[in-house]
């Protein structure tokens, strides 16, 4: 037998009756509201092929178009900021043909140096046989001091500089029988080391590795995705909804985004960021949605009616969550590098996808199965409802001792962000991966050899015709002066495009390319060297980029912008946790326990790849500084992703106040009753970032594991101790709004309208701590 209750009563109220008084029950409820989400879930579940296949269709149709048109990538200029770019759009548009270079390092052993007849002698072989291979031109010897030769002053090392033919894209899978020439040649004179590097042959071993990674990564994220489901809903086909929605998803994203690119080109990496987040939102926004409908199922609704309040209340906290995190990746575009610009199309357009999915195609499923969506069922694990009982035993003394959880669950966090006030960014380079392979050994060996000799300085000297005497003379003197500081190397070599307008000089800098020295030396280059040069040649411009140039100009950049984004990214998710739950303390709130959890996150990245704790836990070394892009993009992805199930569960709370219950009984309910589904969610998320700490690059390794660390924390210390003590200690003022504000819209929480049916046994609030 089962009770029918009435509409504003309380489900779960003993006796099936209301909830504290009926008229505070309607004070809060005077009358209900539309609910936008459950009306699109109400026509899907009407018109179920149409969603279903009209989601099938916009998938193929994204990931077809996609495919046809391409995708237009970043240039390297789109990646700089001040000087530096300047002085790569102006390389860029000059016309250079564009050859991808390489250096044959020779090194004596021994007393032999470059003068003896054996070391000449290993010289003119390894020239000879890269020319054979007919895959190089512009070979240089490094006795040609007129072409930019190079030998290092201890006289013991020597550079062979050449280009690969052809599209430098391509250089990299025509560079082997190059290498193999030179191993020949090193063969051939074991009293010498004779070794290649250059972008051809970094690319070609760091691209292997990278390709591997990413494949691996692929393979094993689902199903380990898959496996998690299946233990937290203890049913194949449950288990498998959320990973196939989810995918879908993300092919028709990255369709969409080969078609954004005409708009803002794209970074290689961001499709491998659109599998991290959109497989990490998708997944959570069906268990959101699956669990609610079980839930209601378990509590006696009927399919249709579970599936309704589902669609109402877990649909509405995925358009919420959606929105927000949404709203935190548009901050990137106001960073105005192209990097961070690729990022925000890429997770927005995925994100907006999986919603669009969860809330249309998801409710026509679940409707078209009914309770055949626990087909499957895997003995001892199977459960329609989670009771949380491990976070009830939690909870009971956090409710209790409020103050107390509150002081140390927010210290604890408070102590995790201090290593991140030594924050440190530099451009990653050749260290941004562990030099294990034989090419990132030798390019170790050269900035040892001839500092800054592998990552040159390059200055882009722009004129009506740099061929002209007194550019030349200029040029010259440019020579002389950048020696003369001792901050500054050969070889020194000069490129001239083909109408004669642009000269690329480049120049090794002394230090490692991203250290003080380099910095330094940097500086000088720009405010002494330039100016005494090409200052005084009418007409002629000149900047500088490089690696050291443009991490210094994107670390500057990257300070300026910071106080933008993290306004812009708060400020927007202030407005739609105001709007969203009608309350100025909880949007205030929630801003402040969300920046703590970043905070932690930033303070344990810095501290495991920046300090270097985690060097032998990740297998990394660390360079004592963090990508420059890592920073911005940590905030906006810990802040979105962990918005993720706080609304959730703020959700949750709202819908059992909203019912009538006190605001410590609502906590309470809304903590145990979202225990299992925020559990399993924050598990699959820390478990697919985590598979990013396999990376071979460290800034890599460093982002997956900041999101595994923020969503872990935010999922144990903020949701089950920092959110609920602070509730508790605010009471009745977590609902405050000022009269000025009351024109906001009102949003459903919890209006279901018609009966709901409910088991007796079902009638005691679970979760609610007693007073």
């Amino acid at each position: 037998m089962r009770t029918r209750i009435p509409e504003y009563a309380d489900p779960d109220a003993p006796g099936g009756g209301p909830g504290p008084s009926q008229s505070q029950h309607h004070s809060r409820r005077a009358r209900p509201k539309r609910n936008l989400v459950g009306a699109v879930a109400r026509w899907s579940t009407r018109h179920r092929k149409t969603a279903i296949f009209g989601w099938l269709a916009f998938v193929i149709a994204a990931t077809l178009i996609g495919s046809s048109v391409g995708t237009t990538m970043l240039k390297d200029s789109d990646y700089g900021s001040g000087d530096s770019k300047k002085a790569e759009k102006i390389i860029e548009d000059a016309g250079f043909p564009e050859r991808a270079g390489e250096l044959v390092f020779v090194q004596g052993k021994g007393g032999t140096t470059a003068e003896d007849p054996a070391f000449k002698a290993g010289v003119s072989d390894a020239m000879a046989a890269i020319q054979s291979t007919g895959q190089v031109e512009n070979i240089v010897s490094p006795y040609d001091k007129a072409a930019g030769g190079a030998i290092s002053k201890d006289g013991r090392s020597a550079l062979v500089t050449f280009d690969m033919k052809g599209d430098q894209d391509t250089a990299a899978d025509r560079v082997q029988p190059v290498l193999d020439a030179v191993a020949g040649v090193q063969a051939k004179h074991k009293d010498l080391r004779v070794e290649e590097t250059g972008s051809a042959s970094l690319d070609h071993a760091i691209g292997k590795s990278l390709d591997e990674d990413f494949n691996r990564l692929g393979m094993l994220s689902i199903p380990l995705t898959l496996g998690i489901l299946l233990v937290a809903f203890g049913a194949f086909l449950a288990a498998i909804l959320p990973v196939g929605l989810a995918l879908t998803a993300i092919f028709a994203a990255i369709g969409l985004s080969a078609l954004a690119s005409r708009l803002f080109p794209m970074d290689e990496s961001t499709s491998h960021v659109m599998l991290l987040v959109g497989l990490a939102v998708g997944v959570d926004y069906c268990m959101f949605y699956i669990r609610r409908e079980r839930e209601e199922r378990a509590r006696g609704a009927d399919p249709e009616r579970a599936l309704a309040i589902a669609a109402a209340t877990s649909g509405r906290s995925v358009l919420i969550s959606g929105l927000t995190v949404i709203a935190a990746m548009a901050g990137m575009f106001i960073a105005g590098n192209g990097i961070f610009t690729s990022f925000a199309v890429g997770t927005i357009l995925v994100v907006a996808v999986a919603v669009l999915g969860s809330l249309t195609v998801l409710p026509a499923l679940l409707s078209k199965l009914g309770d055949k969506v626990d087909f499957g069922k895997i003995p001892l694990l199977y459960r329609r409802q989670s009771r949380g009982r491990l976070w009830g035993m939690i909870l009971a003394p956090v409710l209790r001792f409020p103050r107390a959880a509150a002081v140390l669950a927010g210290g604890a966090l408070v102590a995790l962000a201090v290593p991140a006030l030594q924050l440190t960014t530099a451009l990653p380079g050749a260290d941004d991966i562990k030099h294990t392979e034989p090419t990132l050994q030798t390019y170790d060996r050269i900035q040892r050899a001839f500092p800054g000799g592998a990552e040159p300085a390059v200055v882009a000297v722009k004129a009506a015709d740099v061929t002209a005497p007194e550019l030349q003379r200029a040029i010259a003197s440019f020579r002389t002066e950048a020696v003369a500081t001792g901050q500054m190397y050969g070889p020194i070599t000069v490129n001239v495009n083909p109408d004669k307008t642009v000269a690329a000089i480049h120049v090794g800098l002394v230090g490692s390319g991203t250290d003080e020295k380099s910095e330094r030396a940097l500086s000088t280059l720009r405010e002494d060297v330039l100016p005494a040069t090409f200052g005084s040649v009418p007409g002629a411009e000149a900047h500088v980029t490089g690696m050291t140039a443009a991490s210094v100009d994107v670390n500057k950049s990257m300070t300026a912008s910071l106080p933008l984004v993290l306004g812009f990214v708060l400020g927007l998710a202030f407005l739609v946790m105001l709007v969203s739950f009608r309350s100025v303390v909880i949007a205030t709130t929630t801003i402040a326990l969300n920046m703590l959890s970043v905070a932690a996150a930033y303070g344990l990245v810095v501290g495991m790849f920046q300090l270097g704790w985690g060097e032998s836990l990740f297998n990394f070394e660390s360079t004592g500084a963090l990508a420059s892009w890592l920073p911005i993009f940590l905030f906006v992805m810990l802040f979105g992703l962990s918005m993720d199930y706080h609304v959730f569960v703020l959700s949750r709370i709202r819908e059992a106040y909203d019912r009538g219950l006190p605001t410590k009984d609502a906590v309470a309910f809304g903590i145990r009753s979202t225990a299992g589904v925020i559990t399993a969610a924050a598990v699959v998320m820390v478990a697919v970032f985590m598979l990013f700490t396999t990376i071979s690059l460290t800034s890599m390794k460093a982002l997956g594991f900041g999101l595994a660390a923020a969503v872990l924390l935010d999922a144990t210390v903020v949701r089950g101790v920092l959110l609920p003590a602070v509730m508790t200690l605010l009471g009745e003022r977590n609902w405050y709004l000022p009269r000025w504000l009351r024109w906001l819209p009102e949003v459903s929480h919890e209006h279901i309208p018609g009966p709901v049916e409910v088991p007796p046994r079902r009638r005691e609030l679970e979760g609610v701590v007693a007073h």
